[in-house]
């Protein structure tokens, strides 16, 4: 308080904004603080408070400020910051000099976004044609896919990619092998986007580890790809390459695919998982795997929720913090490595506003002074 006081007699009001946070494995400065050192609690990046949003991937790491901006940081051998380069920074660089970026997802070591006008971009690693260019050339800086303006939601992970246009349309492209994880019924790969059956009532898509999850705009969830530990949802461990209704509830609202794992939130605020479980990232207080969505706890106050790599995390209306699963390398902020089954708070603050769970990492934004 007394700082406080001291700004207000010399003219000066205390600054606060959205800052960014991050925690975890940091090998290749994957954590954006400059240096290569892992942090087991959450550790400010920078002293900017401008930051939008924040999306860690499997090794990079990107964030979007206010102005629309974007900044990526971490490994680059595939030229996946955007920078023009394959040179690893270990601190926020900006990608180019526009301010009209929308919404960014990372995969192995690609990159894909969406623009304001709903132009979409991918540039890094273009592996089994996962930019959806037409080729499997990887490039160094944001090259447009197609000239449509209808992009909505982006989401992508290995090397498979998934999209939602402002019509209800999916689309899907990338890696296809072994398990059908584009949903179009066979195991051949794309490197351009292609329709996935002719619904257009298709809302939002989660990518997993070679599978696929969507929201539909009737609150229903659908998933396809691979299943061998129930990660489907499914009630089997039966591999399918078309879109299968998860259970028949209408009540979904939100969901996320970690590696082996999801997470969702129903409509009534309720937090449920399913698939693997071999270190707690379920949530639901044990290590077994579950085929068929399982309810974390019993609350009602869930807001978000996002997966990573045998971890997963949430945020809770009240504007708290949680993780639970391995603690790969402090993965969970919890100032350990310990592993927990259920849900742990990170610290007591109640300003956490953005969440995402990496591979190893988490980024997170807090608004407060």
């Amino acid at each position: 308080m007394q700082q406080v006081n001291s700004a207000i007699s010399a003219g000066t009001w205390p600054v606060s904004g959205p800052k960014l946070y991050s925690w975890g494995n940091n090998t290749s400065g994957r954590l954006g603080l400059g240096d290569t050192t892992n942090r087991s609690s959450p550790t400010q990046v920078g002293s900017l408070i401008t930051w939008g949003s924040v999306t860690f991937g499997y090794f990079s790491s990107a964030a979007i400020k206010t102005d629309g901006t974007l900044w990526m940081w971490g490994p680059n051998s595939s030229g996946q910051l955007g920078l023009g380069n394959t040179t690893y920074y270990s601190s926020p660089k900006q990608v180019g000099s526009l301010t009209n970026w929308s919404k960014i997802t990372l995969g192995f070591n690609s990159s894909l976004a969406i623009k304001t006008d709903g132009t979409l971009w991918a540039w890094g690693g273009g592996g089994s044609g996962c930019l959806g260019l037409g080729n499997i050339t990887d490039y160094s800086s944001p090259k447009q896919i197609g000239a449509l303006t209808t992009w909505l939601n982006v989401s992508c992970t290995y090397t498979n990619v998934a999209a939602v246009k402002t019509d209800g349309t999916l689309w899907t492209w990338g890696n296809n092998l072994y398990f059908g994880q584009l949903g179009l019924g066979n195991l051949t790969s794309y490197s351009s986007p292609k329709q996935v059956g002719s619904l257009a009532n298709w809302l939002n898509v989660a990518c997993g580890l070679y599978r696929t999850m969507a929201i539909k705009t009737d609150g229903t969830i659908w998933s396809w790809g691979q299943n061998d530990i129930g990660q489907l949802g499914l009630n089997n461990r039966t591999y399918y390459s078309s879109p299968k209704q998860v259970g028949s509830l209408t009540t979904w609202a939100q969901i996320k695919s970690g590696y082996n794992q999801t997470v969702a939130i129903k409509t009534d605020g309720t937090l449920w998982s399913w698939g693997q479980n071999a270190s707690g990232q379920l949530g639901v207080g044990n290590i077994t795997n579950y085929s068929s969505p399982k309810q974390v706890g019993a609350l009602t106050n869930w807001n978000y929720a996002d997966s990573g790599n045998n971890f997963s995390g949430a945020l809770k209306t009240d504007g708290t913090l949680w993780t639970w699963g391995t603690s790969f390398q402090g993965a969970l902020g919890l100032n350990n490595i310990t592993a927990y089954s259920s849900p742990k708070q990170v610290g007591s603050s109640t300003n956490w506003t953005k969440l995402s769970t990496g591979f190893v990492g988490v980024g997170a934004i807090a608004n407060g002074f």
